[in-house]
């Protein structure tokens, strides 16, 4: 995978999608992830890899998003519930003036549907997108089929996705493989 121009994806790992008390969390999968995710994150900074933080949010009471009618308020923009989970935040805080570092919200499952992430991407070259976060079968299977989509080589790093739904993760991770033919890595292996 050297020479390519890739860039990690950081998707949604927040205090309400991974934390005890999070509105729509994922618990204990999601929080054994910090150091994973942390990690690989200082890896592509410290490389100069372009790193994009795509992190959901709602407006309280908005009552037309399609999200509404299937889960409990959750990221609600401005709460503590859409902060990064434990060290991930120390990390974004620490680089969120360098150059490679991006933070885009998103309002929608795919970190391309209403983002301006695509022109971020094809502005800097970027052919392979590094996918971390959760949840596994929702926002970053939906990130991954739209960069497929798109064109984008997928990698997803095996040890730093998790999901509510053990079922949906594994299923997930078959699909990234067989469908969209994405990569599947572990330590080691990136």
């Amino acid at each position: 995978m050297s020479g390519k121009q890739r860039a990690l994806i950081n998707i949604d790992y927040t205090v309400d999608f991974v934390a005890d008390g999070g509105a729509l969390t994922c618990g204990a999968p999601g929080q054994a992830l910090e150091e994973r995710i942390v990690e690989i994150t200082e890896q592509f900074i410290a490389r100069g890899d372009y790193v994009v933080f795509a992190i959901d949010m709602h407006r309280a009471g908005d009552e037309l998003h399609p999200e509404t009618k299937l889960f409990p308020p959750h990221n609600i923009e401005g709460t503590q519930g859409r902060e990064l989970y434990g060290k991930l935040s120390d990390t974004y805080r620490k680089h969120r003036d360098a150059d490679n570092v991006y933070w885009m919200d998103k309002t929608r499952y795919s970190a391309f549907a209403g983002t301006d992430l695509e022109l971020q991407l094809r502005a800097r070259g970027i052919t392979e997108l590094h996918l971390v976060g959760v949840c596994t079968d929702i926002c970053v299977l939906h990130t991954a089929v739209d960069a497929y989509n798109k064109g984008f080589e997928i990698v997803v790093h095996r040890d730093a996705v998790a999901s509510f739904d053990p079922q949906g993760h594994e299923w997930a991770l078959r699909h990234f493989k067989g469908s969209i033919g994405g990569t599947i890595v572990s330590k080691g292996e990136d």
